[in-house]
């Protein structure tokens, strides 16, 4: 599944719609109620239960990228490929993101693969950080692995 730094939902539908018409279209040999399920189960996941019938304009920035998140993850991909997810957030919100999307991706065995160009949250985020030389091929740079002994945690305060 593919998450981009701009939202990518339909305006027309609600939260609960964009995340449904993923789970649907993925899902289609389970039950309604178990699709139903799904999108509900996800949308709390991200913090979002409140907000399932509002539309994306009466959503605020993070609230979006929580539905785009809970819409990526709600069809179970084994690998989930992000485009600078987080580029467009205030610096609050991007943490809280950053946090759960560790822990989701960790509790659901889920491979991610993210392009940024914010070395912390790279560092943050990653097992291995892949460099890209800036000339004009983008070629493969330095490799960076981290081999720490412990797993991130995330500390408030």
């Amino acid at each position: 599944m593919m998450m981009f730094q701009n939202y990518s939902l339909l305006p027309w539908l609600t939260a609960w719609d964009n995340v449904a018409i993923a789970v649907d279209k993925a899902m289609s040999h389970k039950s309604k109620a178990e699709r139903h399920r799904i999108v509900a189960t996800y949308l709390e996941m991200v913090g979002l239960k409140d907000a399932a019938r509002k539309k994306p304009r009466q959503l605020s920035g993070g609230m979006k990228q929580r539905v785009a998140l809970a819409r990526a993850l709600a069809i179970k991909p084994k690998l989930l490929l992000l485009d600078e997810p987080f580029g467009a957030l205030d610096a609050l919100t991007r943490s809280s993101l950053q946090v759960e999307l560790m822990q989701i991706c960790e509790q659901n065995h889920i491979t991610a693969i993210m392009v940024t160009h914010d070395v912390d949250e790279a560092l943050l985020l990653s097992d291995r950080v892949v460099m890209l030389n800036t000339a004009a091929s983008a070629s493969v740079g330095q490799i960076f692995v981290k081999n720490l002994p412990f797993q991130r945690v995330h500390h408030e305060g």
